[in-house]
């Protein structure tokens, strides 16, 4: 049976500030002392405060999984303990969504109890996070040995601060715990009679055909088997994509529907409702133009260049939004493949090279301090026994 009481201590740092960053924590037996879960984990390139908050969840995560239902969490960190209280402001917008996602990890047990600690009394969680950031520089060593038990958490808080300085973009092969990222699904429209048809399809209404709404059928089943909590669904104002979102909505337990207009596809202007090969033979200079670079709008509609200004808009905001969470995004093939790119650091060729098919899905994760990992692109076996 698990125990109601446990003590989570939490550490981490960086070697550089920001610099090669980890974080570690114990999860003990509140009466014995006993080590019940240990979490070490490198960040790449971050700061100490991001570090010291990445412990802190990763501890509180282990406890909650443990069942407890109270947690004492003891920390040499001035600056998360008072925040995490209430008594400080959090000033930097780098640490928000941490400290967010932590409080909502609060909200889980019964009641959690915040102290500070010397570094001398934190000292396991302090060696777990000191290997966690020699593996982030590339210096692996051995995990360390179970220390003592914890001093009572009667002491008093107090100490003196540590810095706070913001969140920078990580730079590391090392892959990064996926449970502090937002997880961004997007997912193409079902087919409509345009798409079977090789069409231009912007912003002109077309609904999905029979195909296409089996189609958002399957893919709403493999939505929900991908990420069983979802905070929100959100759709391009088409119907296309409104239809394809309820199916998912409804997979998923009738999650609210959200409808976003800078999800919407690129204007194609003139060539909407068009053929590709009509396109090819009325327009050809224009066509060679607009491939050659996202600048280039076709006659009275909208660049590639525009269109990825305003996804940008929606793709920025949902870390901040969601975080630590599941969105799924229904959108259009031209707002998802620009997506991918700015996700990936590919050039323009890209977006004339990627395929995406109706209804398929691509994942990728958002971290608070910018890092992004692209996971899954055009992930199309649902579809397979589709006729």
């Amino acid at each position: 049976m698990a125990p109601r009481v446990v003590v989570v201590e939490a550490d981490g740092g960086s070697r550089g500030n920001p610099g090669p960053a980890g974080y570690g924590a114990v999860v003990r037996d509140s009466e014995t002392g006993e080590v019940l879960a240990e979490r070490g984990e490198s960040l790449g390139t971050a700061t100490n405060n991001v570090a010291e908050y990445q412990g802190l969840i990763a501890g509180l995560t282990a406890a909650a999984e443990l069942g407890a239902g109270e947690v004492d969490v003891r920390m040499d960190s001035k600056l998360v303990v008072e925040q995490m209280c209430g008594r400080w402001q959090i000033k930097h917008p780098g640490l928000r969504p941490l400290a967010a996602q932590a409080a909502t990890l609060v909200g889980r047990f019964t009641a959690v109890r915040f102290t500070w600690i010397p570094r001398d009394q934190n000292r396991h969680a302090d060696a777990l996070a000191n290997a966690a950031m020699d593996a982030a520089a590339g210096r692996p060593t051995p995990p360390p040995a179970a220390a003592s038990a914890p001093a009572s958490a009667s002491a008093p808080a107090g100490g003196a601060s540590t810095g706070s300085d913001p969140a920078t973009a990580p730079a590391s092969w090392e892959p990064r715990p996926s449970f502090t990222a937002t997880r961004l699904i997007l997912v193409r429209h079902g087919e409509t009679e345009y798409t079977e048809q090789r069409r231009y399809s912007g912003r002109g209404d077309v609904p999905l055909s029979e195909r296409g709404r089996a189609q958002a059928r399957a893919t709403g089943a493999r939505v929900a088997a991908l990420a069983p909590s979802v905070a929100a669904v959100l759709s391009s104002p088409l119907s296309r994509c409104t239809s394809t979102a309820a199916a998912i909505a409804g997979a998923l337990g009738d999650v609210p529907v959200r409808t976003e207009d800078d999800l919407i596809e690129c204007d194609f202007g003139q060539w909407e409702g068009r053929t590709f090969a009509e396109v090819r033979q009325q327009w050809p200079g224009e066509m060679d133009a607009w491939l050659a670079s996202p600048r280039i709008a076709p006659p009275g509609g909208e660049s590639f260049t525009q269109v990825a200004e305003r996804i940008r808009r929606v793709i920025a905001a949902l870390p901040t939004a969601y975080p630590a969470e599941a969105v799924v995004v229904v959108s259009h093939v031209s707002p998802i493949k620009l997506a991918l790119r700015d996700a990936l650091a590919a050039g323009d060729g890209f977006l004339h090279r990627l395929f995406l098919d109706a209804a398929g899905i691509s994942v990728l994760d958002m971290w608070p301090d910018g890092g992004v990992a692209v996971r899954t692109v055009n992930d199309t076996a649902h579809l397979a026994k589709i006729d």
